[in-house]
């Protein structure tokens, strides 16, 4: 049986009425000490001096007592990204058959608002498992689907279908697309989203998944095709209109990290020009993400930076373009039957997310929920 702990919070109602304990003492005919001990959880009061207390502070025993049980508590899969030795906020997800514990820092620690923890944990060594003691419903906990991916749209879809399936979740984890598709394979995530093209084959994420899934199975189902480009600050003061411009004296930009789609981008638009990569002012300016590229840019940090055409858009930046990337979604076929996956993806064709898609401008909607692409393990060596 689980141990009871007698708590209180006679120290806040006191304080918020403007009373130090001895007049609480007074009103409630107890000593100063009686308080004091009460407060600091050292003395368990009687029936008696419990109601004393209440009719004093004019509310009932229960607004001041209540029995706390010792949190009940889950092993969990820490995600390579939860660090060690920390007393950490976490998001707990049924993946595959296990518990993931993703932790709740940085970004991802953030919508527009701060996230609410289903659990705390402290990890304290690089261990399989990590415990984490729950502070929420833990039934809660099998409707969440995780996705790992830097796209805006993926929010906007994960915050539209919470609102059609109220009893669902969504965590987002921010990571570029290689990033997003090697938590995939360590079972951390749901879902990944990916914007990589190869040109040797001339195909868009299919090669990468083949090479980082290696023996899983998977599908792709296309969020949308979006256009990629350079983003300049209103007026495009810097007269920018190629990628070779970026290699111009007094034209500094910010890169994006090894793995992301855009930086991908750059470097091969750099490479078919034959402009070496130290040729361009800011090329290891790292940000991590979309939008912090678009900052970067808006605040005149940078003249420009490789992003999407809907991120210049809602930044109020001009854009130009130089190519159109499918976005995947890539799933692995066992995640398929899952229930938060399935309501997930349930929703992806609907009119109200298309519609959503098509007002952030940028975006070709003609193939969105379709599945473009599957991918077998790679003991069959077959693709699609």
């Amino acid at each position: 049986m689980k141990q009871e702990v007698l708590r209180n919070n006679l120290k806040q109602i006191r304080t918020r009425l403007g009373m130090n304990q001895q007049d609480l003492a007074n009103l409630a005919g107890v000593t100063r000490q009686t308080i004091s001990g009460v407060e600091s959880g050292q003395y368990a009061p009687s029936t008696t001096i419990s109601l004393r207390l209440a009719k004093a502070l004019g509310c009932h025993v229960e607004d001041l007592f209540w029995l706390e049980e010792d949190l009940p508590e889950i092993a969990a899969v820490p995600a390579q990204n939860l660090p060690v030795g920390q007393d950490l906020r976490v998001i707990l997800a049924r993946i595959g058959g296990k518990w993931v514990a993703h932790p709740l820092i940085g970004k991802d620690a953030f919508r527009t608002e701060m996230i609410p923890a289903d659990g705390a944990a402290n990890h304290l060594s690089l261990m399989d498992t990590v415990l984490v003691k729950l502070l929420d419903d833990p039934k809660k906990l099998y409707n969440t689907a995780v996705l790992a991916g830097c796209s805006p749209a993926l929010s906007l879809w994960a915050r539209a279908a919470e609102r059609w399936h109220p009893e669902l979740r969504v965590h987002l984890t921010f990571a570029n697309s290689m990033t997003a598709l090697e938590r995939l394979y360590r079972g951390e995530v749901h879902i990944a989203g990916m914007h990589l093209y190869c040109p040797q084959t001339k195909e868009h994420n299919t090669p990468f998944v083949h090479r980082v899934l290696k023996d899983k199975a998977a599908v792709l189902i296309n969020l949308g095709v979006w256009e990629e480009g350079i983003l300049v600050q209103p007026g495009n003061p810097k007269r920018l209109k190629t990628i070779a411009d970026l290699a111009q004296p007094g034209v500094t930009i910010v890169n994006r990290e090894q793995g992301s789609g855009s930086r991908e981008l750059l470097e091969r638009k750099l490479q078919e020009e034959k402009i070496s990569f130290t040729a361009v002012q800011g090329f290891d300016q790292i940000v991590n993400g979309h939008q912090d590229v678009a900052l970067a840019v808006a605040t005149g940090k940078a003249d420009a930076g490789v992003s999407s055409a809907s991120i210049a858009t809602a930044f109020g930046l001009e854009f130009i373009p130089l190519h159109q990337s499918r976005y995947d979604l890539v799933i692995l076929k066992q995640y398929l039957e899952e229930a938060p996956v399935q309501r997930l993806l349930g929703t992806l064709g609907h009119r109200q997310v298309i519609s959503q898609l098509q007002a952030l401008g940028g975006y070709d909607t003609s193939l969105t929920g379709e599945v473009v692409a599957t991918v077998e393990a790679a003991t069959n060596g077959k693709h699609n």
